[in-house]
């Protein structure tokens, strides 16, 4: 299998200190940028998303119920809107970006994003086309949060034909009481949800 690292929404404003921050956010950026340093090898690509809002309507609100709309978040081109500080050094080969006019939880609604392009460029590729092009057949899925778009890209993911497997320990949810239905959820569509140690 050929295979690829996706990193999922892994931006300040998801990590303590930011507009909607995942406890564990931060510890979760760390673990991913050491073990993809250490195992860049057994990666064709790794490619990152981030959530990329512009105006993404009912998404954001001053009154969030915290499942279908949230506090405003990840602007795009704000620094909360950035990679993660620790995966600047990754050098993952594309980034892509979501949510621009509307909300975005899976990768798969994510398009290639060109930083020296008009932020709201939307004629970047999909990211399941570009992994497609890559020649990939199988994704490792990690980031924030996993009950939100970690889950959605991976169900996407397997939907679109890809052996698709999520490191739990390279994930944090919004709620962790949720995942053992998110991880069932996950079994039952054919991801392999990985424990380590």
């Amino acid at each position: 299998m050929t295979r690829a690292l996706l990193i999922i929404d892994v931006q300040p404003d998801f990590c303590e200190g930011g507009a909607l921050a995942v406890a564990g956010g931060n510890v979760v950026a760390a673990g991913i940028a050491a073990d993809a340093a250490e195992r860049r090898d057994a990666y064709q690509v790794i490619a990152t998303t981030q959530d990329w809002h512009i105006d993404p309507g009912e998404h954001f609100s001053a009154t969030p119920d915290y499942v279908d709309s949230w506090p405003v978040h990840c602007v795009a081109g704000t620094s909360g809107a950035a990679l993660h500080p620790l995966l600047a050094q990754l050098q993952a080969d594309a980034h892509f970006a979501k949510g621009r006019f509307a909300a975005a939880y899976s990768g798969f609604e994510a398009r290639l994003l060109d930083p020296q392009a008009d932020i709201a460029d939307e004629s970047g590729a999909l990211l399941g086309d570009w992994l497609k092009e890559q020649g990939i057949t199988a994704v490792d899925v990690v980031g924030l949060a996993a009950d939100y778009c970690v889950r959605a890209t991976a169900l996407d993911a397997a939907a679109a034909g890809f052996a698709t497997t999520v490191i739990s320990p390279f994930t944090a949810a919004v709620d962790p009481q949720n995942m053992p239905s998110v991880n069932e959820q996950l079994r039952e569509a054919g991801v392999t949800v990985l424990t380590l140690g």
